[in-house]
């Protein structure tokens, strides 16, 4: 069955790999099957992993088509980031007079 590793080392950065495993792997079998590629990525049991979006362990089977995914831990809370962009843009408009 073919499957795909996604993996994002750094904002905006996107890394995939396509192998071909063999039926009843689990996901610890893809992230092995692809460590050489993955760097920084740890041992399959230290980062967060999904298919599709969805979190799962990596005891996990894996279904011919699925894409695996390696998860970053985050930098910032999303909430937090939002709100700081909207200060900044806030700051970046033009004052209009009424």
């Amino acid at each position: 069955m073919w499957i795909e590793v996604i993996y994002s080392p750094a904002h905006r950065t996107v890394e995939s790999w396509v192998l071909e495993l063999a039926e009843g792997a689990t996901v610890a079998t893809a992230l092995r099957a692809s460590a050489d590629q993955v760097q920084g990525s740890g041992e399959p049991g230290t980062r967060q992993v999904g298919i599709w979006g969805r979190i799962c362990s990596t005891d996990t089977l894996l279904r011919d088509g699925d894409r695996v995914e390696i998860y970053r831990p985050l930098l910032i809370d999303p909430k937090e980031a939002r709100r700081l962009r909207g200060l900044r843009a806030q700051r970046l408009r033009p004052k209009t007079r009424r």
